[in-house]
């Protein structure tokens, strides 16, 4: 084991700037901490298995525009509400130029 020794007023500093960056950090997600509690989020594996598609359909309907998404670091997360009204207004699950084909 190796032993290394500060100055206290070293330590001190170091405590007090760990702090500060804890608080900054609490402060910068508390404003996202809302939306988060208001609305259940799903990633791409959870919405398939709710909507029973493949990860391509998904793909095609975001492509398409019939299921909004937010994308946070790099990966995407869909409302469960977005997700409902899209099952309840009849998925189209298989999607050609022309329009959609309901199988």
């Amino acid at each position: 084991m190796e032993v290394i020794a500060i100055q206290k007023s070293a330590l001190d500093g170091m405590k007090d700037e760990l702090k500060a960056l804890l608080e900054l950090t609490e402060n910068a997600t508390q404003k996202y901490m809302s939306i988060f509690q208001k609305e259940q989020w799903l990633d791409n594996q959870e919405v398939c298995l709710l909507m029973n598609i493949t990860k391509r359909t998904l793909q095609t309907y975001k492509d398409k525009g019939l299921l909004p998404y937010s994308r946070l670091n790099r990966k995407n997360y869909y409302k469960h509400t977005d997700v409902q009204a899209l099952l309840e207004a009849g998925q189209p699950y298989n999607t050609a130029e022309d329009g959609f084909i309901n199988e």
